[in-house]
This record gives structure tokens, sequence and C-alpha cells, in this order.
């Protein structure tokens, strides 16, 4: 090892991310024994934390299993493996059940809960806390549930800069404490990956600035396998003001009634898909990317004049007082909208129980690949992923024994502040590039381009990293790139993969792409 003098922990299970599912699997873990959280800045901060939309879970009595197994299955295109659908719907009510046996408050009116309708599902059976702030609600709750354990150890501030694999098996992590300065060794049975997102590489993003994909990079050099990180799914409707960052206007807002309208004030989801503003995902954000092409656009509309104004004050009380501050009223205005990059679909391939190919390596939440989401997220099944499946790797994380691999040597790494500037500035360059090349609509000649930029950047960088700035571009580069071949691999358009030179489905490509480090990547077959 480089420094004897490292200093090295020892916990039973390691989470490395704060979100939903990172405290959902620390709660969870802390039942069978000592837990460390590691997260790269405060416990309350994710993407988790800011989610408008609410969990998805069958409650209502005319609703079925069944019925949002289906909805699930054709969000995703062909891509979603029915056997994880099963366990997310199932095991979502359950969980749901036992949040509220908890303590957890969903919103209801006369002892009934208030369900919401969003994008994709045949019924309403969207569950929400404090209206449109149930993200806040839902991880507030499990951050209580957290603290109040003592076998749970907070690391904030601290950042995982890699995975400690010995013959394919995790038994720790190298971290960066960014307060003192040092470098610790956590070591552990199990180590689970629950760092959310990426859609940070975009420049245009509805997600807080440290969801940069670390955890997949993480995971890839590790050795792990990445499945579909071709679908990247943008938001229909962030709020788009020149200079200011893309806020989230929830889709329950168009489940609610609220009208798309082009730039001449007219509707024109109508003619495009039978449920108009309510279609999946990537055929409303397609539909308005068309629409902003067509009139030269930065912008459509969103209208919620129509709609009973004491109703949206009091069900979208968050946005509506967010917008007050730009002078705009929810319930009268026209909102100026356009996608956002907000959820990455594919990510670090799990099995049914959260592990990954490499032994005692887990993966929950939005980093995961577990099969559920397919080539597009229906809304709102991520809350509930983040509950069953970060339940599911932590139960499974703390039946494992602890090895006797030998650490392996490792690199300490450091902070240049004078790296800090070049940082941004070529992160905020990949993120234009990514927004130009490998944004909602691709094609091979841009995918190559952008592969092309990505290379010559990387080229800059030191052949052997211990700078964190530094590392930190080498991730962006290495993820991106990954995200273009992957793009360029799968020349069909499906979910939210759109190629401009492929625009129909194969069906000989209804496959997850299989991404693994030094391996040629490979298709797999969908479990139906």
């Amino acid at each position: 090892m480089a420094d004897h003098t490292i200093e090295i922990k020892e916990f039973d299970t390691i989470v490395v991310g704060s979100g939903l599912a990172g405290l959902t699997a620390a709660y969870y873990a802390s039942k069978n024994g000592s837990v460390a959280i590691i997260t790269k800045s405060q416990l309350d901060i994710s993407n988790s934390y800011y989610a408008q939309g609410g969990i998805a879970a069958v409650t209502a009595p005319e609703d079925s299993f069944e019925s949002h197994i289906q909805d699930s299955l054709i969000a995703g295109r062909g891509l979603c493996d029915r056997d994880a659908v099963e366990i997310l719907v199932t095991e979502g009510q359950q969980c749901v059940q036992e949040l509220i046996g908890l303590g957890m408050q969903f919103d209801r009116e006369a002892g009934e809960f208030v369900l919401g309708l969003e994008g994709g599902h045949s019924h309403r059976r969207i569950l929400h806390a404090g209206g449109d702030a149930t993200g806040k609600g839902l991880t507030c709750f499990m951050l209580k549930k957290v603290q109040a354990q003592n076998n749970i150890h907070a690391f904030e501030y601290t950042t995982v800069v890699e995975l400690l694999v010995d013959n394919q098996v995790c038994c720790g992590v190298q971290a960066f404490d960014f307060v003192s300065g040092e470098n610790i060794l956590f070591k552990s049975k199990a180590t689970i990956i629950a760092t959310g997102g990426l859609s940070r590489i975009y420049d245009r993003s509805t997600n807080p600035h440290t969801a940069t994909g670390d955890g997949i990079a993480l995971a890839y050099y590790a050795g792990a396998k990445l499945s579909d990180i071709e679908f990247i799914q943008f938001h229909p409707s962030a709020l788009h003001i020149p200079g200011e960052e893309a806020f989230l206007i929830s889709e329950a807002v168009r489940g609610e009634g609220a009208w798309l309208l082009n730039p001449l004030g007219k509707r024109f989801m109508l003619d495009i898909h039978p449920l108009a503003e309510l279609a999946p995902r990537d055929v409303v954000a397609y539909a308005i990317h068309n629409q902003l092409q067509l009139h030269q656009s930065d912008f459509v509309y969103l209208s919620l004049k129509h709609l009973n104004p004491e109703l949206i004050k009091k069900r979208f009380s968050t946005i509506y007082h967010t917008l007050l501050k730009y002078d705009i009223d929810l319930t009268c205005d026209l909102l100026p909208v356009s996608p956002a990059a907000h959820y990455m679909v594919g990510g670090i391939q799990t099995d049914l129980h959260g592990e990954t190919n490499i032994k005692g390596l887990f993966a929950c939440g939005e980093v995961a690949s577990t099969g559920v989401m397919g080539a597009n997220r229906l809304a709102s099944n991520s809350l509930l992923e983040c509950l069953v499946f970060g339940k599911r790797a932590a139960e499974n994380a703390t039946g494992k024994e602890r090895t006797q691999e030998t650490l392996p040597a490792i690199a300490l790494i450091h902070v240049d502040p004078e790296n800090e500037a070049f940082f941004l500035e070529t992160k905020n360059r990949i993120a234009t590039l990514m927004s130009k090349k490998a944004g909602i609509v691709r094609s091979a000649e841009k995918l190559r381009e952008a592969i092309e930029e990505l290379s010559q950047i990387k080229n800059h960088l030191p052949e052997k990293i211990s700078e964190y700035n530094l590392l930190k571009i080498k991730h962006i580069t290495d993820i991106c790139t990954l995200i273009c071949e992957s793009a360029l691999i799968r020349t069909e358009s499906r979910g939210g993969h759109i190629r401009e030179d492929f625009q129909t489905e194969k069906p000989d490509l209804c496959a997850h792409l299989i991404q693994q480090k030094n391996q040629k990547y490979k298709f797999q077959e969908v479990r139906r």
C-alpha cells in the first residue's frame, strides 16, 4: 500500500449516496450490523429530495397490480424485465404500507388518499406528500429514521474515489474527506452504490450539481457491467428562463389537465398521441423538440388557465410559490417550458437483489439498472424503485460473509484549488457538447464528433491521476464516451433514445446493451 498511515474504518455495510435509495438501504442494513453512509455533500442533497412527482403504488380498489405492471412494460418499450417489474409493483405496495406504518404521512382528503394521474398511467395511483414536495417528504422521513439508528455513521463532504476490488470481490472503498483533506479506507462485507444519476453532464438539467455519474464511473472501472446507458430521460416540462436553472414543472401538472401550446398558442399533443399531454415522457419530449425546431423557438408554453386556480395553488404550492419569484402566476400565466435532462434510465446492471457481477458490490436507485425501467421510465416509478430495491439490496448485502481479500494498492488523492477553474470550464464544455450531439435526438455523425472531442479532452489528462478535479474530468469524459458509444451501437429509435438516421424500432435490437471495461459490448436477452 502507498501509505501505511492511512486511516482504516471497518463497517458491515457501506452505502455510498444519501438519496432515498441510499437512506432506505442504510436503514434496512442497520438492522443487521454497522453501516457507514458516505455522501459528497450533505445528507439531504439528492435528486430524491427535489422530486416533485409522487410515488406510484396500487392503493385504489379499482386499480390492480397487473394494470401497473402493464403500464410500466408499455412505457419501457419492450426493454423491461417482467420479473423485476412484478417485484417493483407488488413489493412496492408493501413498502409504501410499511412506511405508512412507520408514520409517513401521504396527502389525504376525508381520510382517503389523494391519488394523482401522470403520463403513461391508466389509473390514478400517484401518492403525494405535501402536494408537489413528495421527494422532500419521503427523503426527510427516511433521513430521520436513519439518524435515529445508533449503528449508522454518516460521513458528509466525503467522496468515494475508488472501489476496492480484489479477485472480483469488493472489500470496501477509498474515500477522500474534503474537510480534513485526508484519504480514508472503508472496509466492509458489502458496498451499496446509491449515488443517483448523471443528468448534470448536460447543460440543461433538473438535477442538483452533484449528479455527474461518479457511481457509474467507479463501478465501470471496477469491472461492473453497465446496461442500457444510452437511455437518458429528458423531462418535457422544465421552466425555460434565460440565465436561470431549469426548474422542474412536475408531470403531475399535466396530470391535472394542463395543456402544452406551441408558440402560436395551438395545442399540439392532440394530433400526436391518444393520451395527448399525458403520453409517455419520451413522446412528449420529442414532440416539444420538434415544435422548437419548427418554430425556431427556445420554448413552448404550458397553460393552466382553464383549470380551477384554488385547486392548483393547493396541489402545487411549491411550484406556485417558486414561479412567483419569476413574476409568473401558475394559475393564469403561460409558462415557458422546454425539455431538460432529468433521469438516467440505464445504469449499473444488478440482479433482482441489487447485486452486480462483482461479489459484495450492490447498486440501487437511479444509478442501478434493475430491469424495471426499460427504455423509458414510467412516471413516479423511481421513488418506488428506491424503496423496493434499496431494501432488497440491504437485506441481501447484510447476509454476506467478510472475505479475507487483500486490499489493493491505492494512490492517494488530493485537491489542488488551482485546478477548480479548469474543471468547471471543461465540465461546461462537455455539457454543451453532450446537449448538442447526444441530447434528445442523435445521429451517427454527431455521436462520432462527440466521441472524437471527448477523446481530445481526455488526451490532455495525465496517465496517472492523483488530483480530485482531474479525476472528476476523467469520470465525466469516460461516462459521456460510454453513452455516445452505446447510442451509436443502438441503430434504432426506442423510448428515450431517438436516432434521426434510424427512426423506427428494430425487433432484433429489443435487448439490453451491456458494456464492461476491456470487454466488447454485447446484447443480452430481456426476461419476458
